[in-house]
């Protein structure tokens, strides 16, 4: 299974929900980044994918987006390959 990077905050219901749709698919770890904690850690975030908001995912290399991206690469049966190692 590839690895999974998430942006995340402390308090985000969006994080939450994108975690647990992670882990119902046997994603164990989720390589977590907390932009609440560590500014330049935004900035970064900001800096790949233009955007403002999290979570933002990322599963190996490829930029998934945020958790409506990632329920929907689910509905379309696109996310199982992309885990896929």
């Amino acid at each position: 299974m590839k690895p999974v990077t998430m942006y995340t905050t402390a308090v985000c219901p969006y994080c939450v929900r994108a975690k647990q749709l992670l882990a119902s698919k046997g994603v164990g770890g989720i390589n977590e980044i907390r932009i609440d904690l560590d500014p330049d850690a935004r900035d970064k975030m900001m800096a790949l994918t233009g955007r403002r908001t999290v979570p933002q995912i990322f599963i190996g290399d490829t930029h998934v987006g945020g958790c409506d991206d990632l329920v929907a690469l689910n509905q379309a049966g696109k996310l199982d390959p992309l885990l896929a190692d």
